[in-house]
């Protein structure tokens, strides 16, 4: 015999509703499809490991999205929270100096400046503490 379940997913009719509908539509995210029909299967009462078969997913996301259901509710366990975006690695002023560095004479022994060579640069001005030659190439391509 299993131990007792400690988030017990027990829908209420308008969200059982709510559920079906998503699932018959399908217009939505197939991750947000995925996490309504773990919830419609939790409600009958299954054991982790049968919803995960039947869906074809780990047992460790059916008890996760069970939880996110029990603490926050229906939509916390549907829809993920937006995420914290990084700040940029550079600002206006460190752009602008940038492209003046691009717009500049190669350094000597060199033609033309590589994405490397500028990112090593940005570091040698102190305009940053590090940087990529992704970040820098990145940067340029929006500029263009």
């Amino acid at each position: 015999m299993g131990r007792r379940k400690q988030f017990v997913v027990t829908l209420n009719d308008e969200e059982r509703g709510q559920l079906k509908d998503m699932t018959r539509k399908g217009v939505i995210s197939a991750r947000v499809m995925t996490r309504a029909r773990i919830l419609l299967l939790s409600d009958q009462q299954l054991k982790d490991d049968d919803v995960a078969e039947r869906l074809g997913i780990s047992h460790l996301t059916v008890a996760s999205i069970r939880k996110k259901y029990v603490q926050g509710g229906l939509e916390t366990a549907l829809y993920e929270k937006a995420r914290p975006k990084q700040p940029p690695k550079l600002g206006p002023k460190e752009t602008a100096i940038l492209i003046a560095e691009v717009c500049s004479e190669a350094p000597e022994g060199r033609e033309k400046w590589t994405m490397q060579l500028l990112a090593d640069r940005l570091v040698t001005l102190e305009v940053v503490d590090s940087i990529s030659d992704e970040t820098v190439r990145r940067t340029l391509k929006k500029m263009i």
